[in-house]
């Protein structure tokens, strides 16, 4: 598989030097040349195949030999011991529980399978790369978890003071080894410039292999996909049209829900679900795309105004505005109608949500309203509700129980380095780092 640049497409690299270079030299994205076919007989037969199968079939489809199939079913085994389950909560209602991994949030999927690749790539070159990821909440815990100890690797994290839970915090602030957290003075936005400056500085990249964990890296993005295949064999039985309907910040969840799609899964309509930063549903309605400073909300791993992979989401569909709003529709929704929502199903269902699921669950119901289309409904849940334990009890009344892996973290003292959002200071204290 050949990718190129969204911004020139004579701008080429191998899957390899994609993933370790995660942004072309033309600060574009990486994009497939082109979108490779799932096998039709897979597919007629992808009820009876497990999350594991299905994983393997859809990245040896993408990578076409640069990894064997043989080389990615072992990097899948040690990658995925957990599941993605479909869980119903009303009779055309479905939650894809993606919160089952180490850091309990959908960001596993993408930080394990990387980190596993990565290493993959790394033992044949002999290599040693330094990961810098900006995270809003969730991505910073599941890529520490990812690549905690993988030999070769070491990890900077930004994140924005006082913008993610406590325990989200303690994910990314406590592992230490090879895994460094910054507590930037600024946004999720202001976090993901420093990162992309990094990328584009000639003395940074003289000094270290930089790679990004961020969805803005292609390796994020191919192993968001295979749970939307997942969830539709869970569903397929039904033998009613699937609308999915993804919460989203920076759109790397439904970019790799589009690339699914695009590969042949049988998606009826997407439903790109957001706070107020919603410079998508915006672009969705009006056909211009008007991004912003980003807006603290309660789904704060949301809180994104300038989308990175909005670019990509594009792409999937021509750059054609029509095409687009043919197969996504837009919703964004108050902190307000959030909690409500979490209240609302709750009180129907006893099932608890968090914040960002609370938001799909809404454009969910927003577009059978708007639609009065006959179908099955899948909203993605991404985190685990006792990562925001504070505003869940808070809205539903209630305590809520903490797995023990997440409790335990809660004692541990965080250790951050405190920045302000000023490229210079973070260039230096990567380079002192090397003691330059």
């Amino acid at each position: 598989m050949i990718f190129h640049s969204t911004k020139n497409a004579d701008l080429k690299a191998s899957l390899e030097e994609a993933i370790f270079n995660s942004l072309p030299p033309d600060n574009g994205l990486y994009m497939p040349e082109y979108i490779p076919k799932i096998s039709e007989d897979f597919l007629a037969d992808i009820e009876n195949r497990s999350f594991k199968e299905i994983a393997v079939e859809v990245a040896t489809t993408l990578f076409e030999g640069e990894i064997t199939r043989s080389e990615l079913e072992n990097i899948i085994e040690h990658a995925y011991d957990f599941e993605s389950p479909v869980v119903g909560i009303a009779p055309e209602d479905y939650v894809l529980e993606l919160f089952h991994g180490p850091s309990m949030a959908f960001k596993d999927f993408g930080a394990r399978f990387m980190a596993a690749v990565m290493s993959h790539f790394l033992l044949k070159s002999e290599k040693e790369i330094k990961i810098l990821v900006a995270t809003s909440g969730d991505t910073g815990g599941a890529v520490a978890q990812g690549f905690y100890k993988v030999p070769g690797i070491s990890v900077t994290i930004l994140y924005p003071s006082g913008k993610v839970s406590e325990i989200q915090e303690k994910q990314l602030t406590t592992l230490g080894h090879n895994v460094t957290a910054i507590e930037v003075n600024g946004t999720f936005d202001d976090c993901q410039k420093l990162v992309k400056e990094a990328f584009l500085d000639p003395e940074l990249r003289q000094h270290y292999n930089l790679a990004s964990a961020n969805s803005i890296n292609i390796a994020r993005l191919i192993p968001q996909s295979f749970y939307f295949f997942s969830a539709y064999a869970q569903l397929k039985k039904l033998g009613k049209p699937i609308v999915f309907s993804v919460p989203s910040g920076n759109f790397g969840n439904l970019s790799a829900g589009v690339l699914a799609f695009r590969m042949g899964l049988p998606v009826e309509h997407f439903v790109a679900s957001t706070n107020l930063n919603n410079a998508v549903p915006r672009y969705l309605t009006s056909g211009v795309y008007e991004p912003h400073p980003s807006i603290e909300t309660i789904s704060n791993a949301m809180d994104v105004g300038n989308p990175s992979n909005f670019v990509r989401l594009q792409r999937f569909f021509g750059d054609d505005w029509k095409s687009v709003t043919e197969r996504i529709y837009g919703a964004f929704f108050t902190d307000e109608e959030t909690r409500q929502a979490m209240r609302e199903v709750f009180e129907n269902t006893n099932y608890v949500m968090c914040p960002h699921t609370a938001v799909a669950y809404l454009g969910l119901q927003k577009y059978r309203k708007e639609s009065g289309a006959d179908f099955t409904g899948v909203f993605l849940s991404t985190a685990h509700p006792a990562k925001f334990i504070d505003l869940v009890e808070q809205t539903l009344g209630k305590s809520t129980e903490i797995p023990a892996r997440l409790e335990s973290l809660l004692h541990i003292e965080k250790v951050a380095f405190k920045m302000e959002p000023a490229f210079e200071e973070f260039k230096n204290f990567l380079l002192n780092e090397l003691g330059l």
